[in-house]
């Protein structure tokens, strides 16, 4: 039962269930949304999709006329294409797995993207200005013949319509064997990592040609394996700290500082299992889909199945706080396990002041939790409940019993609606949701309340 995806599973074919692992979908759209990332400044949002594409969208100045702070796209670009790998006879899917922002150095802007292979770097700058008036070329860019050249003459820039190019600056390839899940820009702005299932790879972003790997959890007999890495990340201000989890629960800390090969973690987050509560489908909910650093750096965030948790990086034992999810789901896990729901690999964010954390569920719903008054709300991301510039209604979710209007039946929750990808701005109460093909952004303009 150690979650790898079925292409890469030694027990996929037998009849053993392969807990944790990423079933085949049906293919759903090439405009399906797969990731969502804000730039460093929140002024940008990067949103990749199924079909390999990147579109950024650009906040309007707030001094500009009739100007409500919306996000307009900016600029929208093919980035991965499908490819085939000929030695092991698989289709290399085109879709974008995780976007992260560089820090930005100088005017242009830089971010990653990967698919389940390949990771590229991209570099997003503006013009609107052109030289004119070359002495060795004509106004078509051509040389001219240089017999009529008799004088010179200085060129001058001319204004023109901004244009946004996008020019691909690395290509980072054949770094791993498994599918990669995440990557994260290090607080050095030199060095990344990526994860796959298996293994860890660190990468400085001007080689393109080696990294070094820092974890391998791979067995030596794959009949072995029992867990996979489902997801990591550089701490937001230790160039050396990086945290990763696991399908089985778990989160290791690492000290790059303590050996070149971190198999041996510094710290083990690892909450006892309640035996009153084992089943049949413990060990798969119990899988972190998720782990986000606080922006202070003291705390991690993890999303499970059911639940996000809060850990602190001081205390290895338990979480310092549990939030349900959709706790109601627990009595319908056979029929989620059945659909390959079960599966499905929920984000989690924090709110640039780390106060309030917000992660997805089914039927486009999606949570917040406010640590500080521990009140909750279930809000909805539909075309139907989204009108511009209305204000969400909380959404609640009745499990049988008296009912109140507006309240809607677990029986009737549509699984196929779900939200996986979720951002929130780092300094404002912005937040983007990525519902199927649809991109949310809700604003709160009044107040700083989770509303």
């Amino acid at each position: 039962h150690c979650g790898l995806s079925p292409d890469t599973c030694p027990h996929s074919g037998s009849d053993t269930p392969v807990t944790g692992a990423t079933p085949v979908r049906k293919a759903s759209g090439s405009d399906v949304i797969s990731t969502v990332e804000f730039n460093h400044t929140g002024e940008l949002l990067a949103t990749g999709d199924k079909g390999g594409r990147v579109v950024i969208f650009q906040r309007e100045p707030e001094n500009a006329p009739h100007s409500q702070g919306e996000y307009d796209v900016y600029s929208t670009f093919q980035s991965h294409e499908p490819e085939f790998d000929y030695l092991k006879s698989l289709e290399i899917e085109e879709k974008i797995n995780k976007i992260k922002w560089l820090p930005q150095q100088n005017a242009a802007h830089s971010l990653l993207s990967t698919n389940d292979k390949t990771i590229k770097l991209w570099k997003i700058t503006e013009r609107d200005k052109r030289p004119e008036g070359y002495n060795l070329k004509d106004e078509e860019g051509k040389l001219k013949d240089l017999s009529t050249v008799t004088s010179l003459q200085v060129p001058v820039l001319k204004p023109m319509d901004l244009m946004v190019e996008v020019s691909p600056r690395r290509i980072f390839a054949n770094g791993h064997t498994y599918h990669i899940n995440s990557i994260s820009v290090n607080s050095d702005c030199e060095t990344y990592m990526s994860a796959d299932d298996l293994r860890i790879n660190l990468w400085h972003l001007a080689i393109t040609d080696r990294s070094f790997n820092i974890v391998d959890i791979k067995p030596a007999n794959m009949e072995d394996l029992t867990e996979v890495i489902t997801a990591s990340e550089f701490h937001p201000h230790h160039c050396n700290l990086f945290v990763y989890s696991s399908s089985k629960g778990s989160l290791r800390l690492c000290d790059m500082r303590a050996a070149a090969l971190c198999d041996k973690h510094s710290k083990l987050f690892e909450e006892p299992e309640d035996p009153s509560n084992r089943s049949f489908f413990s060990e798969i909910i119990s899988s972190v889909s998720d782990v986000k650093f606080s922006h202070s750096g003291r705390y991690m965030l993890t999303r499970d199945y059911l639940t996000v948790k809060v850990w602190d990086l001081n205390m290895e034992a338990r979480p310092i706080e549990t939030y349900q999810v959709h706790d109601y789901l627990r009595s319908k896990l056979c029929s989620l396990y059945e659909s390959d729901c079960i599966f499905d690999k929920f984000e989690c964010a924090w709110n640039g002041s780390d106060s309030v954390i917000m992660t997805g569920a089914y039927n486009n719903f999606f949570r917040m939790f406010d640590r500080n008054t521990k009140r909750d709300v279930t809000l909805e991301a539909s075309r139907e409940s989204s009108k511009p510039r209305a204000v969400l209604k909380p959404r609640r979710v009745c499990v049988g019993g008296k009912r109140r209007r507006d309240d809607i039946s677990v029986d009737s929750l549509d699984f196929t609606k779900k939200i996986l990808h979720t951002a929130w701005h780092p300094a404002e109460n912005i937040i983007a949701i990525a519902a199927t093909n649809n991109l949310y952004i809700f604003q709160d303009k009044v107040n700083s309340d989770m509303h």
